[in-house]
């Protein structure tokens, strides 16, 4: 560990040395996170399963957040507190490498678990359903007081298509064997799109992902977030790892999902979408649909009655094509 972070561990230690390992790390860093943290903190706590170790790292906070953290005496509780920011991904990797659990779950301290949380995505991974699931959430406009539900896809053929054009996970709501997190770190190239950047890696690695179809945290939107204010560089760093995302499945950058005209989507949008079905077997028309999207106009006023028929009638053929060339393709 650094020599400019001070470790303060309450309780874990002990804990461990005297009885079984946590099954569940909980992975919280912390920066300036005053206004939130206290919430994040005892939605972990009130979970019906209770086998889990939470990991906060306060990132050289200049608010009051490292005090609210320690007003917290859990022995599950395990606080790191650095003397300067070292920023997101030193952080999460710092927290991956020192927990003890079989799983790691995420969740950012502005953000909120639902009770069976825990519960429901243990079983799930124990049971063999993926390497990593994330969950249906709520998403919390903290300033306008709205509130809406995800729109998400569950199975891995859909959320690995997806990420050809955006991040199907939502981060706070993910668990997953920690090994992957250890094997696979978040690197500096990957800043402001941390996120992305991590799961085409990890799926293009061969790791199976799901959504977990209940909700099962509120992601919470406000104006001082870092996904807020470093928007056009987490875009550039986006569209990097997105073209790298392409040529692993062996799909050229050129067929990268962008607005095109009619004629220009019946050459490169089509032939994606018969690319991308090929690559990965059991794509949904749903996830077929938010991909064909990619490549028309929002907004076309008299026109949307047929840009949508033109969408329907793409994904259907592409699924169709898609789940044929598996069925043809000769079994060793």
């Amino acid at each position: 560990m650094s020599q400019d972070i001070n470790q303060r561990v309450v309780g874990s230690s002990a804990q461990a040395a005297s009885s079984s390992l946590p099954l569940v790390s909980i992975s919280m860093p912390a920066f300036n996170a005053e206004h939130y943290i206290a919430e994040a903190i005892e939605s972990i706590l009130a979970q019906s399963y209770q086998n889990f170790e939470l990991i906060i790292c306060d990132d050289g906070s200049t608010d009051r957040t490292p005090n609210i953290i320690n007003r917290y005496n859990d022995p599950r509780i395990v606080k790191i507190f650095s003397s300067k920011n070292r920023g997101l991904i030193a952080t999460r990797n710092e927290i991956a490498q020192i927990a003890k659990g079989k799983y790691l779950a995420l969740l950012d301290a502005d953000d909120l678990a639902f009770p069976e949380r825990l519960s429901l995505q243990v079983k799930f991974l124990e049971d063999g359903n993926a390497d990593l699931c994330g969950a249906d959430h709520w998403t919390l406009n903290q300033g306008t007081g709205a509130i809406k539900p995800s729109r998400q896809r569950h199975s891995n053929a859909d959320i690995q298509a997806l990420l050809a054009v955006c991040s199907p996970l939502c981060n706070p709501a993910v668990m997953g064997r920690i090994e992957i997190f250890r094997a696979h770190p978040y690197l500096k190239s990957y800043i402001h799109a941390e996120d992305y950047c991590l799961w085409t890696e990890i799926a293009l690695a061969g790791y199976k992902f799901s959504n977990i179809s209940q909700k099962l945290i509120i992601y919470r939107l406000h104006p001082t977030q870092t996904s807020v204010n470093h928007i056009s560089a987490a875009r550039n760093v986006f569209r990097s790892y997105q073209s790298r995302y392409l040529e692993g499945l062996g799909i050229s950058p050129a067929y990268l999902p962008r607005t095109l005209t009619f004629r220009e989507r019946l050459v490169f949008g089509v032939e994606f979408m018969r690319l991308i079905n090929r690559k990965i077997a059991n794509i949904s028309i749903a996830a077929n649909c938010e991909l064909y999207a990619r490549f028309q106009f929002r907004g076309n006023g008299l026109w949307t009655p047929l840009t949508r028929m033109e969408r329907i009638i793409v994904a259907a053929c592409a699924s169709w094509q898609g789940r044929r060339s598996f069925l043809d393709t000769p079994k060793l």
